[in-house]
């Protein structure tokens, strides 16, 4: 393959992560981010793009010769952005608009998983105030109730208390959550471990990559709002070869099959957040790119041409064994604002970021911007902190080793990201299916 120029949309963690990672691979000439963050910046050339003008990309992939891009977050998916580039001839790693419905329309995803026979929760759309009642009689407390669009990782309420599940309801009815309209998805309440597994897809084929967790809660013990991500871990031990097969047998591939079928071949990055059951492996929800934090552990885990891959899946020919599993584990934990994420403060500094990377040890950055010699949280997430190791008790030792010798103040983080192997206590939907959108 010549080399590659790769453009990647988004301005994220996820998207400094990605950028990271294939930046490192010999056939990747440059990696260049639109729009990028002030972090980012310090590495690559990032360029001010919003990330849904499809023709502001095309002219900056025509003017960079850029012969790939990688479509981070689910906005400008759902927007339609890499159908308007593949029509502009530019191999475009993720879904048409079509097939982000998997991600866009919680109801869509639904009916693909029933008619394809994929296992997941029983459900129910209603977009009257009546019947959405009558449902919450039916299904029982405690509650899984979605905005049936995108809500920007606020479209999801686990509810114990009626009243709580009842203004989540009107929220959503009164269109004031979710991007694709008044309408509301009740489901069943499911237990288990929640596990995230990524499948990288050509249309018709797909290449497994680590399974991962990420932890969603705002405070220790799974306490607190959902938020966009607290932190992530992977491998999951939880997680082996057999449940892996039966991922991509029994959901991935019954998916790129219907789709295929429905003329809307998927081309991308099918995320499957999972809750793994006592007998079961019942799918909690679709997204339709790289999750956000999941990206920032996994990435560090996988060997090969990770380039190579995303370009021949977004061709529609996949390279099966462009990638390898590297040994050993990785942690990311959060550093976010003191308030988030209801109540954000700004202006919180971290201290010690730039003196963190090591061979084991790296930062990658979200919403934090550089002021009077410190960065500071601009947004929720200001930043990971990432650490390899031979497991993940190790990984996590080394990441919570670095947090203890930053400095500042107004920040916070998750002091239990990964504890015990990442596996965790039973779960329920309130975990995975909250979606770990952002960045």
């Amino acid at each position: 393959m010549s080399s590659l120029r790769i453009l990647i949309v988004g301005g994220g963690g996820r998207e400094h992560a990605l950028a990271r990672r294939l930046a490192r691979e010999d056939a990747v000439a440059e990696v260049i981010l639109a729009p990028g963050n002030e972090g980012a910046a310090r590495h690559f050339r990032c360029f001010s793009v919003a990330e849904s003008d499809a023709g502001a990309l095309a002219a900056l992939c025509a003017r960079e010769r850029v012969n790939l891009v990688v479509i981070g977050p689910e906005a400008p998916l759902a927007a339609g952005v890499a159908d308007a580039l593949r029509e502009r001839g530019v191999a475009t790693f993720g879904p048409s608009r079509e097939a982000a419905r998997l991600e866009s329309s919680k109801w869509f995803a639904k009916q693909i998983m029933i008619s394809a026979g994929v296992p997941t929760a029983r459900a129910e759309r209603h977009e009257r105030w009546t019947e959405a009642q009558q449902a919450l009689d039916r299904f029982r407390a405690p509650w899984v109730i979605k905005a049936d669009g995108l809500a920007a990782g606020k479209g999801v309420c686990v509810a114990r208390e009626r009243a709580e599940a009842e203004r989540f309801v009107a929220g959503c009815l009164e269109g004031r959550l979710g991007a694709g309209g008044r309408s509301v998805v009740i489901e069943e309440f499911l237990e288990g471990e929640e596990a995230t597994i990524m499948a990288i897809c050509d249309g018709m084929r797909h290449v497994l990559l680590a399974p991962a967790r990420d932890f969603k809660r705002a405070l220790d013990h799974d306490h607190g709002p959902n938020t966009g991500g607290m932190g992530s871990c992977a491998p999951l031990e939880r997680v082996d070869a057999s449940l892996e097969r039966e991922v991509g047998e029994r959901i991935v591939q019954p998916v790129l099959e219907a789709m295929s079928r429905r003329g809307s071949p998927y081309r991308g990055l099918l995320y499957c957040g999972l809750m793994i059951g006592s007998s079961d492996v019942r799918v909690l929800e679709f997204n339709a790119r790289f999750g956000d934090p999941e990206t920032q552990a996994v990435l560090p885990i996988t060997g090969g041409a990770l380039g190579a891959l995303l370009k021949s899946a977004a061709m529609g020919s996949l390279d099966d064994g462009a990638i390898t599993r590297e040994h050993g584990a990785a942690v990311a934990v959060a550093l976010v604002d003191e308030g988030y994420p209801d109540a954000l403060r700004g202006g919180g500094r971290i201290e010690g970021l730039d003196r963190m990377e090591d061979s084991d040890t790296h930062v990658i950055h979200a919403a934090a911007a550089w002021r009077d010699g410190a960065w500071t949280a601009s947004g929720g997430r200001a930043a990971y902190v990432v650490a390899e190791g031979p497991s993940v008790a190790a990984a996590r030792e080394r990441a919570y080793r670095a947090i203890d010798r930053l400095g500042g103040s107004g920040w916070r983080c998750r002091r239990d990201i990964a504890a015990g192997g990442g596996g965790g206590e039973a779960e329920s939907a309130a975990g995975a299916a909250s979606g770990a959108h952002g960045g």
